[in-house]
């Protein structure tokens, strides 16, 4: 076989491809679609989140009605804080290590403080019953927290605290 045949090949491809994005193809008659709004009846199921369960009403033998209390504790120390820009907000990221590996259900817990422009949270994880992943990697803990604009306006500081250590991040 020649090299005439897949050279002939590669340059119609070439000459033929970028064609497709113009308007003389049918399929780009109407232009890209775009997202409309599409108003909901009341008390439809298009008001209620799917993804966010229902709270359960009523007493039951088999479940306590009592609010759980978060078990955690502080992250030995905070390893590294990043706060990540994204539209309408920003993420703030933070990762810690645990003494003993098999921390789970991590979060930032915020703290309650009296400047208006400082935010403070505490790293916090549980650790798991039973036997636990070995490794440096097995006692690393990440968690993030979405932040909106208008819960950042006014704030200049953002602290994440661990037991023995604290990263702070300033605007």
């Amino acid at each position: 076989m020649s090299i005439r045949i897949p050279l002939v090949i590669c340059l119609a491809a070439g000459l033929a491809l970028p064609g497709c994005a113009t308007r003389l193809n049918p399929f780009n008659w109407f232009g890209n679609s775009q997202p409309a709004p599409v108003a909901a009846e009341a008390g439809s199921a298009a008001e209620v989140n799917p993804l966010i369960p229902e709270r359960r009403r009523g007493v039951s033998f088999l479940r306590n009605s009592d609010e759980e209390v978060y078990q955690g504790r502080p992250i030995a120390e905070i390893a590294e804080l990043a706060i990540l820009r994204r539209p309408g907000g920003a993420i703030v990221t933070a990762v810690g290590l645990a003494p003993t590996p098999g921390r789970f259900e991590a979060r930032l817990t915020p703290v309650e403080i009296d400047d208006n422009a400082r935010l403070v949270y505490t790293l916090e994880a549980r650790l798991a019953p039973g036997p636990a992943g070995t490794g440096p990697d097995a006692r690393s803990v990440s968690v993030a927290v979405y932040l909106t604009d208008q819960e950042l306006s006014g704030i200049r500081e953002i602290e994440v605290r661990g037991a023995g250590n604290a990263l702070v991040s300033r605007r």
